[in-house]
């Protein structure tokens, strides 16, 4: 009866859940200033800008080129199609004039877009329908920040079908050439899927209700997590449900062995998974610290289908699951076959390492080293916002055109909040700057909003005579903006602002705006590195000094992840800098790198320790060692596999970091699965021998070492 209802469960919650795949867009956003800090001076910036200014309008440029200066005839007619821009939905009223460059080759209008439209939708729209329009000899392109958003919203539009479905067909193909049936790749799909669906209307409710905060990115995170962590916890149930149907007669007794044999380790891997996460909740970045409790979830859920939902649908099915290759009950054969003299892969493999245990762990250790030294050379110091969408982009080629004949800064202006006394001393110091084309001030009786400032003050905007605006004055405070003479997502245009705010800090003066944003979220993204990389080091060993019973066998296990992650890191370098030619990597990448190869990659010597800490106990530490290995080695090969496979799917999203770190996760995940966990690990503990597991108990139990069990060569 437990099964049935426990099945059923589970399909109410997919039922329920699974409707939420195209709906997942109304409760997220992937506006950068979301996710800073509420101490980062562009929040506060941001904050106080919408008490200067009634709109709240997302700008979009509108950038008309040509090769040649372009005539009155076609000026005109781009005129003619400024006037019914505010006819497109989602634009605001304020579309401002054509502002010709200086060369008489470019022109560029500033169209509104309101902050509760679709942008993605807006964009597209104004973008065709100008095109549609545009005179002969003139080329169209939007850009600014309307612009760069909505590349990035169609750049996620595949998350729900082509993410989720590549993801899924290669773990199909996998499963497949795993077990080579044909019903078991399905329930272990199943046990997958379900698991992602409650986790997704479990996560879309907790966003409505503002708990969390989701982007394109976070998504994307999830649904690969869960996918992967269900399927790896689901092969280990698997492998121990079909070794006890070779052992137990009935399929209840099979079941209760297996749930037995794989509660702790899965328990143990998910709960590492999910503290490691949460130590994301100390990032000053919302991105980070929202990514930790929403990934959490889906690992809790990811857990509860490989212990519920698919000893469930095992029990029911028994045997029958595996076919046509169906375990006979042969509890005589499964004791011969235990042993380390067996044939087969992993048995000779543990022959060798018993012959020659210090060199194969030393060799692949200098191996990892190199690497690691490699990674000196990933660049993670910040990409331009230009460049977060791989492939074609209208907006970054837009702002290619639009420093050719404009301001770089044009349409994305430093916005510097400061006393209204120091308005005169505070202009000086950025009209002074090379870095800063012109200055103005926000006023409220301005036809435009805004007047231009000068050393000599505001000017008037009328015929000689017209009194100058009177700046709109908040708290005693008035809103500056300096149009940067470089890209606002240009490393010259960061280097200005640092600047600024260092020669404006004693006036009182804040900074903010796109480029500003752009400095506080890698700054604070490099803090959030240093602080919660070694903390989830530390909260991993923990984890696993409590599951081993042991102070030197985490540490084994702690240091040999480390050394993959820094090769993976140390591999991707090259890759990324002399073959893709990326131009950097987000501060995040290797953070976000570390808590899922940390995190998952620690999972395989779980998975393998914990069996090796059982074989120890009935047949000492050395013998242990061998047949955890022999017993573990298809199904941790089958799950690094999987867990690479989908993590790789993230790279069929176009967004630079999701590339890098589909790469960065799928390349360490498979050194951590073929080297680290199969050759250095056992080899390294091996050496040891019954030392590994001090202080406890079982280093007394000894190596188990005896002629009959281990042969001669594994005494040398």
């Amino acid at each position: 009866m437990w099964p049935s209802f426990l099945i059923v469960i589970w399909v109410i919650g997919a039922a329920l859940g699974g409707p939420y795949f195209g709906r997942i867009d109304e409760v997220s956003s992937n506006e950068q200033a979301n996710y800073l800090p509420a101490s980062a001076e562009a929040t506060k910036v941001q904050q106080l800008r919408g008490e200067f200014s009634e709109s709240n309008a997302i700008p979009a440029i509108v950038v008309f080129t040509s090769e040649q200066v372009l005539s009155e005839a076609q000026l005109e007619e781009i005129a003619a199609q400024i006037t019914g821009l505010p006819a497109v939905a989602g634009v605001a009223e304020e579309v401002s004039p054509a502002i010709p460059s200086d060369d008489g080759r470019a022109v560029q209008v500033f169209v509104p877009i309101e902050p509760d439209a679709e942008i993605g939708n807006v964009v597209a729209e104004l973008s065709q329908g100008l095109q549609d329009r545009v005179p002969e000899g003139v080329q169209v392109h939007v850009t600014g920040p309307a612009g760069f958003t909505a590349d990035l919203l169609e750049a996620f539009t595949g998350i729900d079908g082509l993410l989720l479905g590549v993801a899924l067909g290669a773990v199909f193909l996998i499963l497949i050439a795993v077990y080579r049936s044909a019903l078991l790749p399905l329930v272990v799909l199943s046990t997958s899927l379900f698991a992602l669906c409650v986790a997704l209307l479990c996560v879309w409710w907790l966003a409505k209700a503002g708990v969390f905060l989701l982007s394109g990115q976070t998504q994307g995170i999830l649904f690969i997590l869960v996918i992967g962590a269900a399927t790896d916890y689901s092969l280990l149930y698997v492998s121990r449900f079909r070794e006890a149907l070779r052992s137990e007669l009935t399929n209840w007794a099979a079941t209760t062995r297996a749930v037995r044999g794989s509660l702790e380790p899965i328990l143990a891997s998910g709960g590492t998974v999910i503290a490691g996460l949460l130590c994301l909740l100390l990032s000053d970045l919302k991105s980070n610290s929202t990514l930790g409790p929403v990934a959490a979830v889906g690992i809790i859920f990811a857990m509860l289908s490989a212990l519920t939902l698919l000893p469930s649908l095992l029990l029911i099915l028994g045997r029958l699951a595996f076919w046509p290759r169906r375990p006979q009950y042969e509890p005589d054969v499964v004791a011969v076959e235990q042993g380390v003299h067996t044939t087969g892969f992993w048995a000779r493999l543990g022959r060798t390492i018993a012959n020659k245990s210090r060199p194969i762990w030393i060799a692949p250790t200098a191996l990892l080293a190199l690497g690691v030294f490699a990674a000196t050379g990933f660049n993670a110091t910040g990409v331009a916002q230009s460049d977060l969408v791989l492939g074609q982009s209208q907006s970054r080629d837009g702002q290619v055109l639009l420093g050719e004949h404009f301001p770089g800064g044009s349409g994305a202006p430093a916005l510097v909040v400061v006393p209204e006394e120091q308005l005169q001393m505070a202009t000086d110091v950025m009209l002074d700057h090379s870095g800063v084309s012109d200055v103005s001030i926000v006023a409220a009786d301005s036809p435009s909003g805004i007047a231009p400032v000068t050393a000599d003050g505001i000017q008037a905007l009328g015929p000689p005579g017209t009194p100058a605006p009177e700046p709109t004055v908040v708290d005693g405070a008035v809103l500056l903006q300096a149009t940067l003479a470089e890209a606002p997502d240009s490393a010259a245009a960061e280097q200005t602002v640092r600047e600024l705010r260092e020669a404006l800090a004693p006036a009182g003066a804040l900074i903010g705006g796109v480029t500003a944003t752009a400095i506080d979220t890698n700054d604070a993204s490099i803090r959030d590195r240093n602080l919660i990389i070694p903390l989830i080091l530390f909260v991993t060993l923990l984890i696993i000094a409590v599951l081993l019973r042991s102070l030197l066998a985490p540490l084994v296990l702690i240091a040999s992840t480390v050394l993959s992650f820094g090769t993976a890191l140390g591999v991707s370098a090259l890759v990324f800098n002399h073959i893709l030619g990326f131009p950097g990597a987000d501060p995040g990448v290797p953070l976000f790198g570390f808590v899922f190869l940390v995190a998952l990659g620690i999972d395989y010597n779980i998975f393998l320790m914990t069996r090796v800490r059982e074989e120890s106990l009935r047949h000492g530490t050395r013998p242990g060692i061998l047949r955890g290995l022999k017993i573990t080695g298809s199904v941790i090969t089958s799950a690094g596999l999987v867990l690479a496979a989908t993590f790789a799917a993230l790279a069929v999203i176009p967004i630079l970091f999701l590339a890098q770190l589909a790469f960065i996760v799928s390349f360490g995940v498979l050194l951590d699965t073929f080297i680290v966990r199969s050759l250095l690990v056992p080899a390294l503990c091996y050496d040891i021998g019954a030392a590994i597991w001090w202080p406890s108990k079982l280093v007394h139990k000894g190596d188990g070492s005896t002629p009959s069990e281990m042969g001669k060569d594994a005494l040398a």
